[in-house]
């Protein structure tokens, strides 16, 4: 235990109010450097009934993204100060290490499963525990940040430390503030499709100065795949304008698409010619009449995550003549060979290298039209098994000849992360050279965000 944090926990006035008063102005996770490039971290929760003959709280489990690992069959806990309300854990990390985490108070009639049958129910059965105490999933309430959706439970809390990629751009956001000045450039549409049979909202979202008609049909044209989260979870648009106020983003267009929910999220971003098709010769024509924007492929972005990632790179490699430039961060390039992501019982997924999805066969095949992409591909270093998957990607579009910048960052599969990247991503896209080869990692400078 770090030296400063060990006073705290050991202090006679441990869990008095007055010494939740002093944590509470210190801000929470304790943070204490125990070498150069290593922090001691630790989490506080504060029970609401009370020391332990009060309360019924049986165990504090807590969830921090890519450091802990959900599928233990016995998860992370934090521990109860005796004969106090205070709960505590402690993890080392990295400096430059981001995430999001929550608290999961649960009383004795919630615990885990029990360990019989085999390792097979075992784990079904803790996956339907993991799922049923979800709902239970709380933010830090000591942490000064204000907390961010997670879209599967609850609300989460942001934890950045200092070597950490910059965020700044995302301070107005974290004041509260995330939507900026966008309500008077922003549209919001409804689209419904002839071709996909369904309707979704839309938002289109005009960032920059562009007075002329000529100005504003050089303006570049960025869609953002899982747009409700741009949108409403996280929103980007005071971020957008910090970058672009700031000469690193071009006044641009941005259209965020909304997946309507999660089956048609799978159905839809896996590789789906329609909807593509759709996105080309519905939504764009009625987009461009709306709000006027570039049409050249190497002045189109199409980002995404996760999924969205994978369903980027698909709308960029087989319709290059449209898509000219991709942004991926995690993407899902184990697509659709589901059996990459097996582990065994009760622990995370294995590093797989070699590892190809069918965007990475293709790739190799020489099946695809050609196509010359800009392709920024970005992945957490503790995402295991993806890292893999990407790096096969990365190979595969080098040897395609693609122009691409490829990097890792401290952190794993988590919206707190990919927001710094998809601005850099965005940033590069838009700045470099159209048809300059490039195969580089971006810069990482020390996180401002805090």
């Amino acid at each position: 235990m770090a030296s400063e944090t060990a006073a705290w926990l050991q202090a006679v006035e441990v869990g008095s109010e007055r010494w939740w008063q002093a944590v509470a102005k210190l801000g929470a996770p304790l943070c204490e450097p125990v070498a150069e490039d290593t922090y001691c971290i630790t989490f506080l929760w504060r029970d609401p009934a009370g020391d332990e003959s009060r309360s019924a709280t049986h165990r504090v489990y807590i969830d921090v993204n890519s450091v802990t690992n959900h599928h233990a069959f016995y998860p992370e806990s934090l521990q109860r100060i005796a004969g106090t309300d205070v709960w505590y854990w402690q993890v080392l990390l990295p400096a430059s290490w981001r995430g999001s985490y929550a608290f999961i108070p649960v009383d004795a009639s919630q615990l885990p499963p029990d360990a019989e049958g085999t390792l097979e129910d075992r784990r079904d059965r803790h996956r339907q525990w993991w799922r049923s105490v979800m709902g239970l999933a709380q933010a830090d309430a000591l942490n000064p940040l204000p907390p961010h959706a997670s879209g599967w439970a609850g609300m989460l809390s942001a934890l950045h430390l200092p070597g950490a990629p910059d965020q700044s751009a995302w301070r107005v956001h974290d004041r509260g503030d995330g939507k900026g000045q966008a309500a008077q450039h922003l549209k919001k549409l409804h689209w419904k499709s002839d071709l996909l049979g369904n309707q979704r909202t839309v938002w289109v979202y005009a960032c920059g100065q562009a007075d002329t008609p000529a100005e504003q049909l050089a303006r570049p044209l960025v869609l953002l795949l899982d747009g409700q989260h741009w949108a409403e979870r996280m929103p980007i648009f005071s971020a957008l304008e910090a970058r672009t106020e700031a000469g690193d983003l071009p006044a641009a267009v941005y259209v965020l698409i909304d997946v309507i929910d999660g089956g048609c999220r799978q159905a839809e971003l896996s590789c789906n010619p329609l909807f593509w098709q759709a996105v080309q010769h519905e939504l764009l024509p009625w987009v461009a009449g709306l709000v006027p924007s570039s049409s050249k492929p190497a002045r189109t972005v199409v980002a995404g995550q996760s999924l969205g990632g994978l369903a980027a790179l698909y709308a960029g490699l087989h319709h290059p003549q449209r898509f000219g430039a991709v942004l991926s961060q995690s993407g899902s390039f184990w697509w659709p060979y589901v059996e990459l992501l097996q582990a065994p019982p009760g622990e995370a997924c294995p590093r797989k290298p070699g590892s190809r999805g069918r965007l990475a066969e293709l790739l190799t095949d020489g099946t695809l039209p050609p196509g010359h992409l800009r392709v920024f591909l970005e992945v957490g270093s503790r995402e295991d098994v993806m890292i893999d998957l990407n790096d096969s990607v990365h190979e595969g579009l080098c040897q395609a000849g693609h122009a691409v910048a490829y990097q890792q960052f401290e952190g794993g599969h988590d919206w707190l992360c990919w927001r710094g990247g998809l601005l850099d991503g965005l940033a590069w896209l838009l700045a470099a050279p159209s048809g300059t080869r490039t195969d580089t990692a971006l810069p990482m400078a020390a996180d401002q965000a805090r």
